[in-house]
């Protein structure tokens, strides 16, 4: 399948951006995703930026073998219109998802394109949940039960917790995919509703319920990486205005002794953004 322009230009972004962010971390950091740089400093870039960087070659590759795949697939069977808006609107869904379900994690990170690419997979499902999905050591399998199987195990791990994988982001990106699909082409429904349903349900009774009875994240695992002093927004805002004047006070202080020559590249990114 010969490749779409506007996936193309994804890869490109994607590999791009990321390449930058290894080499530069003021950069990574300043457009990652961050609970607090989004709630508190009102950085909503930050919501759609850190889906183009990336941990490694590794992650990187693995997310770009899954975009040229299923981003073609779906403009093929849709629009290049219609596959570029879907990427864009399960990217900012995933990472939506994610800050609700940490907003009292003011210290929580996260990247990659992972949300971006699970909606462009779920979207290609719903529009033919027979096609064949295979991924990694896993055989390939119909598209509606890979579905299913993504969802439960997307569950699993926003609950449990036991890995760095931001399972929260790939179930708002897949969700958001697939109703948008929908939403464009309600014919898919119309033809394909139940295996819909099968990969919709477990995941909107799981949102229902943690919406319903937080505590269910709580005893699942999902709690700050470390224990925090502060756990409001207000009391997480007012904290880290004083830790940023502290920080420019040192860094004025330091110019007046040794001159801007003087700075290291954190602290003239400090300085930019501040």
């Amino acid at each position: 399948m010969e490749s779409n322009p506007s996936v193309t230009l994804l890869l490109a972004a994607n590999v791009l951006i990321s390449y930058w962010g290894f080499r530069n971390r003021p950069f990574f950091d300043s457009y990652k995703f961050w609970v607090d740089g989004i709630l508190i400093q009102k950085q909503f870039i930050r919501l759609i930026s850190s889906g183009f960087l990336h941990a490694g070659w590794m992650h990187l590759a693995f997310n770009m073998i899954a975009l040229d795949s299923f981003g073609n697939g779906l403009a093929w069977r849709t629009s290049e219109l219609q596959m570029l808006l879907i990427y864009t609107v399960s990217l900012l869904g995933g990472s939506l998802l994610s800050l609700f379900l940490h907003r009292n994690h003011g210290d929580y990170t996260a990247i990659g394109a992972s949300g971006a690419v699970s909606g462009l997979v779920f979207a290609c499902i719903a529009l033919d949940p027979r096609m064949e999905v295979g991924i990694l050591f896993l055989p390939g399998m119909p598209g509606w039960l890979f579905g299913i199987l993504y969802v439960l195990y997307s569950l699993y791990g926003i609950r449990s917790q036991s890995d760095n994988i931001g399972h929260d982001a790939h179930l708002g990106g897949a969700l958001v995919g697939l109703f948008a699909v929908i939403a464009l082409n309600p014919w898919a429904w119309e033809f394909n509703r139940w295996a819909i349903l099968g990969m919709v349900l477990p995941a909107l009774v799981f949102l229902v319920l943690i919406i319903k009875k937080p505590s269910i994240l709580i005893m699942g695992g999902i709690k700050p990486r470390k224990p925090e002093k502060f756990y409001t927004v207000d009391d997480r805002y007012n904290a880290q205005k004083k830790a940023r004047q502290q920080e420019m006070d040192r860094i004025l202080e330091k110019i007046q002794k040794k001159g801007m020559n003087s700075l290291t590249d954190e602290e003239r990114a400090f300085l930019r953004n501040n």
